[in-house]
């Protein structure tokens, strides 16, 4: 779960009451202890045993460096959605530490590719050294320090992009669709878990650095959320609700609890043609 601290700093879809600086901070920050200090207090769970809980099969599991799972922290499961097979070309928006990178890694074997995109050097180092130190298994993963809404990769050039928790994070949530959608093939599958909400924030919310952090300040309208998508050239196949996600007691969970703040999967589709 990884911000984009360019899009938080810099895009003009940021009320203008938020504190930019503090925002990036809070968020860039929040995600750097993730990688460092697994087992720390944040609003959110993280590690193996909400991996499993959100539907991560236990054998696929046991294929991942351990410690790239215990900086998990995504908010859903959508490998089923995916339905990667042997050879393709993954993309992962806001990688972490890796975790679903290497689970990607294991569906499409050694020849296929994915390329892990985050902005956070703690977290991406992390994920990088995991991968030297696993003999190889890893070689056709790459994380790549950039910005989910900004990827340096070629038109047309991946069959599946996934995201777990983190398109919430990114301030200008259009142009990350609009990118998915330039990276993948005509045909190719946008499979994703994030936080969304079926009440409009009020800027109480939104401009409070802590609960951006914490996945719930930069929650999107559910509606609106899938309206960019489709605008983005894609034809929405399936959202399905992920009521095992739930946030930990305190302001993030009274927040989420009031505005209905949930997590979702969803899969689309690129369009062959653009409509």
């Amino acid at each position: 779960m990884l911000a984009n601290a360019r899009s938080v700093h810099s895009s003009p879809t940021v009320p203008a009451s938020v504190d930019s600086a503090e925002l990036e901070l809070a968020v860039k920050g929040m995600y750097e202890r993730v990688a460092r200090e697994p087992h720390a207090e944040f609003h959110f769970e993280t590690g193996r045993a909400l991996a499993e809980r959100l539907g991560y099969e236990p054998s696929r599991l046991d294929q991942v460096p351990a410690a790239a799972i215990d900086s998990f922290a995504g908010v859903g499961h959508h490998f089923e959605l995916a339905a990667l097979k042997s050879g393709e070309s993954v993309v992962d928006l806001g990688s972490g530490s890796g975790m679903d990178a290497f689970v990607a890694a294991t569906y499409v074997g050694a020849t296929g590719r994915v390329t892990g995109f985050d902005m956070t050097d703690a977290q991406r180092l992390k994920a990088t050294a995991l991968r030297d130190a696993a003999g190889g298994r890893f070689d056709q993963v790459q994380f790549v320090a950039g910005y989910i809404e900004q990827l340096t990769l070629d038109d047309a050039s991946a069959d599946c992009v996934i995201s777990n928790g983190v398109i919430n994070l990114v301030s200008d949530k259009q142009r990350v669709f609009d990118e998915a959608s330039r990276v993948l093939r005509p045909g190719g599958r946008l499979a994703l878990s994030d936080i969304v909400t079926r009440v409009i924030l009020p800027q109480s919310i939104v401009c409070n650095a802590d609960l951006w952090a914490a996945c719930i300040g930069g929650a999107m309208h559910r509606e609106d959320y899938q309206a960019g998508i489709e605008a983005a050239g894609f034809r929405i196949e399936l959202v399905q609700l992920n009521s095992q996600y739930e946030f930990l007691p305190g302001r993030a969970q009274r927040s989420a609890t009031k505005y209905e703040v949930h997590s979702v999967s969803l899969l689309a589709t690129k369009l062959l043609t653009p409509t």
